[in-house]
């Protein structure tokens, strides 16, 4: 039976550009076409008042939301609240990202996304941000956790890429060998360096081995100097790799992300995340990190989380906003802010058939008001 919506009365992004005064038919949870809107077929027909409509927002880095860290309880019902907790502004489809932990919570958090990525409730995949990171760039992290992959890692990486699909992986450049990173990319795993005090020397080669992208550029890693690129200059510089960037106006200054979109080699190789934590879709001001306590500090574009001494811990910034911020203060259109969270995300994570409006594409839709403020998701076509 043929289950037909169509969505009228908005602009349509599909992921490259805008369609005015069009309909977007919808079949089955599939894009069919975007036609005009004379003579339009049967069906059920869902009117929106103006503003954007666009394929929902993919988020590579989500560590946390609707009061859950993936960290507190790495199960499938943690992964199904956190991406509840983000669905209300647009997201659908997400990693739940569990931060440096012990061996038995990698175990647990691959477990849980075999179940969840089965389901059809915005998790897409998982990223694990460590332990193979740099105590050097912890960040927020805890050091005494990370170590060195190891050829148990890389069997066991490859195992869960298998039952998972998507399986995204940070690691330091100084914690996995160049011959490790060949294997895990040529078995499909997305690996990311970052928490990295690496030379630009050590990333380029693993670029070249089969490392994809960066994790959240400029953050927890070596920086540019004139003389010694460190893995910023690296990865702006080479033109395959992805980069990741969180903006909410706390995490880097607006002059340097306005910069590294100029400079970044390669077309379409920056994209959103978040790095959201717990508070995001929650009334809460706190919450605990590995034993201790990350506060919500509020002022500026949006509120920061900090630890005790000042660190930064994660965001708490959501993916329309972070579409806002790069319209406001990154000089991005509109329609670059949106590929920003949708279309090149996507591209990142080889998630086919998300990102983008085309024939046979998801229908995991968000609508946008002309403020960029979310009115309703839907997911294969159904709210969500």
């Amino acid at each position: 039976m043929i289950a037909r919506k169509i969505f009228t009365g908005a602009r349509i992004f599909d992921g490259e550009r805008f369609h005015d005064e069009k309909a977007l038919i919808v079949t089955n949870g599939r894009v069919e076409a975007i036609v005009s809107c004379n003579g339009l077929p049967e069906g059920e027909t869902i009117s929106l008042a103006g503003g954007v409509l666009s394929a929902g927002f993919v988020d590579a880095q989500v560590n946390g939301g609707g009061g859950r860290m993936l960290n507190d309880e790495p199960s499938a019902a943690s992964m199904y609240i956190i991406a509840d907790g983000h669905r209300r502004f647009g997201t659908s489809a997400l990693l739940p990202t569990l931060i440096t932990d012990t061996a038995d919570a990698t175990a647990a958090a691959i477990e849980a996304a075999k179940d969840a990525v089965k389901t059809n409730r915005g998790v897409a995949g998982l990223h694990l941000e460590g332990p193979h990171l740099a105590p050097a760039r912890k960040g927020a992290h805890l050091a005494e956790l990370m170590r060195p992959v190891e050829d148990k890692d890389v069997k066991a990486f490859i195992r869960a890429r298998e039952a998972i699909g998507t399986l995204l992986v940070t690691m330091a450049a100084e914690q996995v060998t160049v011959a490790q990173v060949r294997e895990l990319s040529e078995a499909g795993i997305i690996i990311s360096i970052g928490h990295s005090d690496c030379s630009s020397e050590a990333a380029e080669e693993r670029f070249d081995a089969g490392v994809r992208g960066v994790t959240h550029l400029f953050n927890a890693m070596s920086q540019m100097g004139h003389r010694a690129p460190g893995l910023v200059g690296a990865a702006i510089d080479h033109p395959s790799t992805w980069c990741g960037i969180i903006a909410d106006g706390h995490h880097v200054d607006p002059k340097v992300l306005r910069t590294a979109l100029r400079a970044k080699r390669g077309q379409g190789k920056l994209f959103f995340v978040t790095d959201a934590m717990s508070l995001v879709g929650s009334e809460k001001d706190s919450f605990m990190l590995n034993g201790r306590t990350v506060r919500r500090e509020k002022g500026g574009f949006c509120s920061k989380l900090v630890l005790s001494d000042g660190t930064l811990a994660g965001s708490d910034v959501d993916m329309a906003s972070t579409i806002r911020y790069g319209v406001t203060y990154l000089d991005l259109t509109l329609a670059e802010a949106l590929r920003m969270a949708t279309l090149y995300p996507a591209r990142f994570l080889r998630l086919d058939g998300y990102g983008h409006l085309s024939p046979g594409a998801r229908a995991d839709l968000v609508h946008l008001t002309d403020a960029i403020e979310v009115t309703a998701t839907w997911i294969d076509g159904e709210a969500a």
